[in-house]
């Protein structure tokens, strides 16, 4: 099978870990008979100092016409300087907004071997840690009008949150969907006794739920849910939530994992057209030094071939080869403890790729 990924090496430690993840991509080339193509797409930081501008024509062009595009993290303190409208993160969601990645999904899991890296307490930590937030990502708030005026003279800034129902609609259809394919279960986050938006959110989920009579629905308050994912996360299979509360939930969530560098995220679109990336920062200081851990680039590669390559075997065998090599002792900086191996950056790539076999 032949297939072109679009990449984003992005800023910082981003070239490292994309890197490493494309050592693991090789191996699981030769293991699986695969050809892969991949197209140079810059964006962010790097793309405003080759291009001046943080989201090209042709890298966004690239990621359009690609089977998927793997990404690195954008943006850091060089660029603090820059407008708005130029800034490296209007470069990502102007990526987002014009390949209609709608839905922004982040498994949320700690392996068995990480449990003492876990902020919570050890009884709820060993309950077993395994949801996926499922966030609404090109509506609401971020995209809303943003306006700042002067009204009885001083400044007033408003930020209009909006949503439509074929917007709520199709987002809660990629929740529903995969709590098929996992416990049944789906936790519709809101703020419906405050907020017009979340009584129209409320209110179409429920509808929605109706072409799911297999999947169980529950409603929670933002406000409650971000108690409940320290005080019980086991309980939760798939959180569906707007695009604010879920920026927040899935940052609160992701610390819990153990460590940050440990996470995947994918955002999708329509026919699973997708843009797959760490959720990490790009961690300038760190750039050069060998030492990011690159695992959460390695999965969010995996969730690329599961969720728009349709390579399931394939996804499978890269995030056993993680669990392998965790099994086996072998460590980056931010997880490692007395008695574990220090692996920098590149040689926990190869280390991943070796076992795929």
């Amino acid at each position: 099978m032949e297939k072109t990924i679009a990449l984003i090496r992005g800023d910082g430690i981003s070239p490292e870990i994309v890197g490493a993840a494309l050592d693991v991509l090789n191996a699981v080339e030769k293991k699986y008979g695969h050809t892969f193509h991949y197209v140079e797409a810059p964006v962010g930081g790097d793309a405003i100092d080759r291009f001046g501008v943080p989201l090209p024509e042709e890298s966004l062009k690239a990621c359009k016409e690609a089977d998927a595009a793997l990404m690195g993290a954008i943006g850091g303190p060089k660029w603090d300087s820059q407008p708005p409208e130029n800034r490296p993160e209007r470069g990502l969601l102007n990526l987002r907004n014009g390949m209609g990645l709608y839905a922004n999904v982040r498994p949320i899991r700690i392996f068995p071997e990480l449990a003492c890296d876990c902020p919570l307490r050890e009884d709820i930590a060993s309950e077993g840690i395994d949801f996926v937030i499922v966030r609404e990502l090109i509506g609401g708030a971020y995209f809303g009008e943003h306006k700042t005026v002067e009204r009885d003279g001083e400044l007033y800034a408003s930020d209009i949150m909006g949503y439509s129902e074929h917007e709520i609609r199709r987002i809660a259809r990629v929740a529903f969907d995969m709590a098929m394919k996992r416990r049944k279960k789906v936790t519709s986050v809101d703020k419906a006794n405050v907020l017009d938006t979340s009584r129209l959110w409320r209110k179409t989920v429920e509808e929605v739920a109706k072409e799911y009579p297999e999947v169980e629905l529950n409603h929670m308050y933002v406000d409650n849910c971000s108690m409940q994912i320290i005080k019980h996360p086991g309980q939760f299979d798939v959180i569906l939530t707007e695009n604010l509360f879920g920026d927040i939930l899935s940052d609160e969530a992701s610390q819990i994992t153990g460590s940050i560098g440990m996470i995947p995220s994918s955002s999708l679109g329509e026919g699973n057209h997708g843009l797959y990336e760490p959720i990490h920062g790009s961690a300038p200081k760190h750039a050069g030094l060998n030492d990011a851990n690159p695992i959460g680039t390695i999965l969010s590669a995996a969730m690329m071939l599961r969720y728009s390559l349709d390579m399931d075997k394939e996804a499978d065998a890269i995030e056993q080869a993680v669990a392998d090599v965790l099994k086996d002792g072998w460590r980056c900086q931010d997880i490692l403890h007395e008695g574990e191996q220090l692996l920098g950056c590149k040689e926990m790539g190869q280390k991943v790729a070796e076992k795929i076999v």
